[in-house]
């Protein structure tokens, strides 16, 4: 099946919207660790990586809105994993479902431009409708990202509160204007959304667990994009804290959940049953 006009012209947030609209938010995350193959019986190597894929294309298409494909576990597995991992994003692509490549990249600017060639766009390598990445090299280092995922309709998803307790002491500290990194991140994805999306829901998201608690002192509804939720499951989050993080805009979450979903593999049928157990747990505790 093709791509349909609405997939390849509307930007990111809008075919989410759609997405959730027949799906519900749930983001079934893709990751083939070495567990995970074993446990499933198909082998810790590239034949058990290809028989995994066979298997979550099959569960994926028509049972969720978007897929979170996640690149060291494809990338592990040298050049045959990146065959995977582009057969992967193709395959569930062609049946509709929004695929988000969690690569976290993130360079100086001429780097951030080969990265987008890689992933943002028809003539990417490997195309993906959405893509992780990180700020720590400057906010506008990321501007090539950015101006690839606005001409292409992708979006992009810029690491602010990440799920690993390593990662809080970075990004609660405070600059010389009082805000703390994840604060100004917010407000710096606000302007880049107003900017590239005035009025409407802009490409720009953020990677915003919910393991830490609300947030204190941060617009959310005002950043004007979506939020990427990982940490759900398997890394203590659950479908009452993602609620509570984003009470103030509900219908932009985007909840991540891998481990927790594939310990009921492989069989198809168990999948589905736990991908609708926690769709439906989450959309409850949302009310979207």
């Amino acid at each position: 099946m093709a791509l349909t006009s609405t997939q390849t012209s509307a930007g990111f947030a809008d075919r989410f919207v759609e997405a959730r609209k027949a799906f519900g938010p749930l983001v079934l995350g893709l990751d083939p660790s070495g567990d995970i193959l074993r446990a499933w019986g198909l082998g810790d190597d590239p034949d058990g990586l290809d028989r995994f894929i066979d298997v979550v294309v099959e569960v994926a298409i028509g049972a969720v809105g978007v897929v979170k494909l996640q690149s060291a576990f494809y990338e592990r597995f040298g050049w045959r994993g990146i065959r995977s991992l582009a057969r992967l994003a193709a395959e569930c692509r062609v049946g509709q479902v929004l695929v988000l490549l969690d690569a976290k990249r993130g360079d100086v600017g001429s780097t951030n431009d080969a990265y987008g060639e890689a992933y943002l766009g028809p003539a990417a390598g490997i195309q993906v409708d959405a893509l992780t990445v990180t700020p720590y090299l400057g906010f506008a280092a990321l501007r090539p990202f950015f101006d690839r995922a606005a001409e292409h309709g992708a979006g992009l998803f810029v690491v602010t509160r990440s799920s690993n307790p390593e990662g809080r002491p970075l990004q609660t500290a405070r600059g010389a204007d009082g805000l703390s990194v994840e604060q100004k991140l917010v407000s710096d994805l606000a302007l880049a959304n107003s900017r590239a999306a005035p009025g409407r829901l802009g490409p720009f998201g953020s990677v915003f667990c919910a393991n830490h608690g609300p947030p204190v002192d941060m617009d959310l509804v005002n950043m004007g994009g979506l939020f990427l939720c990982p940490g759900v499951g398997a890394q203590g989050a659950s479908a009452a804290d993602v609620a509570a993080c984003f009470a103030s805009c509900p219908d932009r979450v985007l909840p991540s959940a891998s481990r927790v979903l594939l310990a009921d593999g492989p069989d198809p049928s168990r999948l589905r049953d736990a991908l609708s157990a926690l769709g439906g747990d989450l959309q409850e505790a949302l009310g979207v």
